[in-house]
């Protein structure tokens, strides 16, 4: 499975965005000049984020982005599903019933063994996102990293 960039950019984002002291936000400019990325674009792409109820949003001085709730209680799988959406990867068409090779229907009342072996590699991978917080992934980040971050990304100490 081949997931957009715009996903790579929102999973750092969010990451970045979960090393920031509670209530501070970062606007999308920040953010696209902290990963050098088109701001535009990114802009964009964060609200699908708000969206999904990820981040929240907010306007005028000092507005920007923050996480909508607790680094804890969002997953990597509510970040991938507010980019890209609830749609598996593979959708089996059925091809063993037709050409030289077709199988009688009575051979294809069950979905195929390659269909059911996509599907539970597909759930395999949900869960294991599902499973991932932000807050886990900023406690495998090198030590100094927050505070980079929030120095970097905020110019906050």
């Amino acid at each position: 499975m081949k997931l957009p960039v715009s996903t790579e950019w929102l999973l750092h984002c969010a990451t970045s965005l979960a090393q920031l002291e509670p209530g501070t936000t970062a606007s999308a400019a920040q953010l696209a000049q902290y990963y050098d990325l088109p701001p535009s674009s990114l802009a964009k792409q964060l609200q699908a984020l708000v969206r999904g109820g990820v981040l929240s949003a907010s306007t005028g001085p000092g507005g920007g982005f923050r996480l909508a709730r607790p680094a804890p209680e969002i997953t990597l799988l509510m970040i991938v599903e507010a980019v890209d959406g609830f749609s598996p990867p593979y959708e089996c068409r059925e091809i063993r019933q037709q050409g030289r090779g077709a199988l009688p229907a009575e051979e294809c009342r069950a979905p195929c063994v390659l269909a059911r072996r996509m599907a539970l590699a597909h759930e395999a991978w949900r869960s294991s996102l599902a499973e991932t917080s932000l807050a886990d992934i900023v406690a495998e980040l090198p030590p100094g990293a927050p505070s980079r971050t929030r120095r970097r990304l905020t110019g906050a100490p």
